[in-house]
């Protein structure tokens, strides 16, 4: 009787129990990473051929405690090495884990090395070659805290590397793994099983070998055990005789049967290949096909089991594509799939909620370093009224249209390759839709209380879906953001590091946008009439840009003819990018200025005097100068006071914030010998025409002058 451990991936031990318990394992306890379990040589084998879900089968040989490298060597070294594999074989050490003597696993694996070769040179005067690649024999030590479990590996290499998988797509799932999913999935054999985003195959093929009862490594040409002494060639014959015969007379009796789809017709090449390699290709029909297209019409018999590991990204904000798949898949399986199962493995908690089902089941699984889960979902009997692409938020999808209709010709006549398409024209619908050129860009309003956050979300996977198909732009030029009500520098927090910057027209500027790092873009679409009237304003005169943020305003003056241009803000990372726009307009020398720091404490101290001001401060923000913060509202005269210091005779400051309700002290304004006209409508350009407190804005003279 041996006493084996079949390790697994984080999350399946359960299951490896109940399938090493069905081939006549006994004893089987979960342990840290799998399952130890006892068998005679007959079911060493057979746990070998046949385990679907176990990733190695190892013999352990020993185990011992290690609180120095000394006690590992040892350890290792006590092992009778010459009685377990010949000398002429060559052997491969993969070592795991670290503890207070053994701080490094390469140290570790060469500590080990030694031992074993030790061990042959003293009893044979001969030693074992080390091999890089393909050994004859794989050695395991895996070392927890202070104790080491030494072990042979039987499997040579992964069991989930069953010999049929020539080619996958880019994130193929384990061949393990994907025999878990099906198993989890609920599909019964006899049922149809269908796969919309097939890839490689990979989860088709292994349901496929279960239904025809072929053993998963029937196909593998390398053992571990094939170097090993122990090893009984005749007992393996018989036990891999038994299983070609148990292949033969199942794949002839399979009632399932399998349907693959997917939108790349190269990928599925690759799962034909892998299903003939395996033997059971007569089983699978493969079709191109997208999944809003999927089932048409569905496969005859009776209500089977679409099983799916869709794509998944990372962040919300960069994977609007995939919020539409998953939405567009939940859509489809309630409106053509009564009856049936649905069963999805994801990294992405948010793209299963874009479903928009009820899970019956879930299961936890590891992918490598990912955390998944597996929804399983049982559809109604009745489906749902169908909805494809095309009829996903109709009213939406026409006050889109309509606007683009509006504002397209207008753009380009302006010259503007940014502009705002949709402002929460429709309540229910309550995002704001920008074009950069060939980009798209959503933020979505943060939903009422009133509204149920479950229908907030849809509205928003059926805004993106919508948008994607009425623009018709490539999913992956389309960003999406969540976009609350900001404070301070909470509008300009990062949200990723791309780095990827696009330049845009707007009038005769040329502009750097970034879409996707920050949650504004570095350009602020609702102010540019107010720019292009300071380059207006600007021929031959000092120009002074205060919070100058990416320094689009002093772009504007100096391609209007600004003597010079002076931008000032507490941001690096923001003047870099001005400087960036400055010269992208050909704008550069001593003459345009870049000043690093906060600006209500520069404005104090700073003895110039400009004749053209423009000052856009945040709503609020804390500032070393003041004991608690700035408010908009409540300190703009002291903003004023300072800043008419700098103004020259004759001067023109131009003042916007987007304060919604703001009031201007205009008593204030008169005391300080300063006066203001209005020119927020004046600002307003036509895609902002439905927002009427996008901002606020005035020009602001001496009183003793004429504007």
């Amino acid at each position: 009787m041996n006493a084996l451990f079949a390790s697994t991936a984080q999350g399946l031990e359960e299951l490896l129990k109940s399938e090493l318990e069905a081939l006549g394992a006994l004893d089987c306890k979960i342990a840290l990473g799998g399952v130890r379990f006892q068998g005679d040589d007959r079911l060493l084998y057979q746990s070998l051929l046949w385990s679907r879900l176990a990733s190695r089968i190892l013999l352990p040989l020993t185990d011992f405690d290690v609180f120095s490298d000394e006690d590992l060597y040892q350890g290792v070294r006590a092992i009778d090495w010459p009685a377990i594999f010949s000398v002429d074989k060559r052997f491969a050490v993969h070592f795991s884990g670290t503890n207070e003597a053994i701080r490094n696993s390469q140290y570790g694996t060469l500590r080990v090395k030694d031992a074993i070769v030790d061990s042959f040179t003293a009893a044979l005067d001969k030693r074992p070659d080390v091999a890089k690649q393909q050994p004859d024999i794989r050695v395991q030590v895996f070392l927890h805290r202070d104790h080491a479990v030494v072990s042979l590996d039987l499997s040579g290499g992964g069991l989930h590397q069953r010999g049929y998988r020539d080619g996958a797509g880019q994130a193929p799932l384990k061949e393990n793994l994907a025999a878990a999913i099906v198993l989890r999935s609920g599909w019964q054999t006899g049922t149809p099983l269908l796969d919309p985003m097939c890839g490689s195959g990979t989860l088709l093929i292994e349901a496929a070998l279960m239904a025809a009862d072929r053993a998963p490594g029937l196909l593998r040409q390398q053992w571990g055990f094939y170097g090993w002494l122990g090893h009984d060639e005749s007992l393996w014959q018989e036990v891999l005789g038994a299983a070609r015969e148990r292949a033969r007379a199942g794949t002839a009796q399979v009632a399932s049967r399998f349907f693959g789809s997917d939108n790349d017709a190269r990928v599925l090449e690759k799962a034909r290949a892998n299903a003939h390699h395996a033997g059971i290709d007569s089983l699978i029909s493969f079709t191109v096909n997208d999944v809003a297209n999927l089932a048409n019409p569905l496969p005859d018999g009776p209500a089977g089991t679409v099983i799916s590991n869709p794509p998944y990204g990372e962040r919300l904000e960069s994977e609007p594509a995939l919020i539409a798949l998953y939405n567009l898949l939940g859509r489809i399986m309630k409106s053509r799939f009564g009856g049936w199962r649905l069963s999805v493995f994801s990294a992405s908690p948010v793209l299963l909620s874009a479903l928009q089902l009820r899970a019956e089941r879930s299961f936890k699984a590891k992918n490598g370093p990912l955390d998944c889960e597996q929804k399983n979902y049982l559809l109604a009997d009745e489906p749902h009224a169908a909805a494809g692409a095309r009829d996903i938020a109709p009213d939406f999808a026409n006050r889109l249209r309509k606007n683009i209709r509006g504002l397209e010709k207008w753009a380009a006549k302006q010259h503007l390759d940014c502009y705002r398409l949709y402002d929460a024209d429709l309540p229910e619908y309550n995002v704001a839709i920008d074009r950069y050129s060939s980009w798209v860009v959503i933020q979505e309003y943060v939903a009422p209380k009133t509204i149920e956050p479950e229908k907030a979300r849809q509205r928003l996977y059926d805004a993106i879906s919508a948008t994607l198909s009425v623009l018709d732009i490539p999913a992956s030029q389309l960003v999406v953001k969540a976009r609350e009500r900001q404070k301070g520098k909470n509008q300009y927090e990062k949200l990723a590091q791309k780095g990827e910057f696009l330049l845009v027209d707007e009038f005769d500027a040329k502009l750097w946008v970034n879409l996707t790092d920050y949650l504004d873009t570095g350009l602020f679409l609702d102010s540019r009439i107010a720019r292009k009237m300071l380059g207006e304003m600007s021929r031959g005169k000092d120009f002074l840009n205060l919070f100058a943020y990416t320094g689009s305003a002093s772009v504007h003056a100096g391609i209007g003819g600004a003597r010079s241009t002076t931008s000032v803000d507490m941001s690096r990372t923001y003047l870099e990018w001005a400087e960036k726009n400055l010269r992208s307009n050909g704008l550069v020398g001593k003459q345009h200025r870049l000043i690093q720091a906060d600006c209500l404490s520069w404005l104090e101290l700073s003895q110039e005097t400009f004749d053209l001001i423009f000052i856009d401060p945040p709503t609020f923000s804390n500032s070393k100068r003041m004991s608690e913060s700035f408010d908009v509202q409540r300190d703009h005269l002291m903003l004023m006071k300072d800043l008419k210091r700098l103004l020259r005779p004759g001067g023109i400051m131009m003042f916007s914030n987007n304060k919604r309700g703001f009031q201007l002290d205009a008593e204030g304004l008169q005391a300080l010998s300063l006066k203001a006209r209005s020119i927020t409508e004046q600002t307003r350009s036509q895609d902002f025409a439905r927002n009427r407190h996008i901002h606020n804005s005035w020009l602001i003279s001496h009183a003793d002058q004429d504007q």
